[in-house]
């Protein structure tokens, strides 16, 4: 309103400021220190890894980290082998003439499951632009919440199929934004 602020004011709006500027480096200070952990702990070739997954928008240090530990410090063969080991797999059911899915499988790492599906709706939030995020946004164009929750987990067994192409191969999953 172009009037100074009284000296009080001023005053508690700078106490709070040297708060937060305290906290940020406290915080910056731990970063630190688990990133130097984590790299004496971690192995070249799943360091590599960790680094190549960050450099995708939507994966930061902690969750790229995980996802090595969890998924990708094993070589997988093919992309079945990626969806199976998470647990995503379809589990088809064929008797006589009758041919129904039943949902994914859940047969595989479970906290690897959890964290592909919590994955993609971090993709879709970060990567809105990006061909997964645009199929999903087709698919559940006029769905209910049980149809999304449906199709987000074949977002994530799209995903974590892309994400490992990505890894052996270098392919960047289509129209993904990388990181500056």
């Amino acid at each position: 309103q172009g009037q100074p602020l009284p000296p009080q004011l001023l005053a508690e709006v700078k106490r709070e400021h040297a708060r937060l500027m305290l906290v940020r480096d406290q915080l910056k200070a731990l970063e630190q220190a688990q990133a130097a952990a984590q790299a004496a702990a971690m192995p070249a070739p799943m360091a590599k890894r960790r680094d190549q997954l960050q450099q995708l928008k939507a994966l930061g240090p902690a969750f790229a980290t995980t996802l090595v530990h969890e998924v990708f410090y094993k070589d997988f063969r093919n992309r079945r082998e990626v969806a199976s080991y998470c647990g995503l797999a379809p589990s088809p059911w064929q008797s006589g003439g009758i041919d129904r899915e039943q949902g994914i499988s859940k047969a595989g790492n479970r906290r690897a499951r959890h964290k592909t599906i919590e994955l993609a709706w971090l993709w879709l939030r970060h990567q809105p632009d990006s061909a997964l995020s645009r199929w999903f946004r087709s698919r559940t164009e006029n769905a209910g919440r049980r149809a999304k929750r449906v199709a987000i987990v074949a977002l994530a067994r799209k995903l974590i199929v892309a994400l490992w192409r990505y890894l052996t191969s270098g392919l960047v999953p289509e129209e993904a934004v990388m990181k500056a």
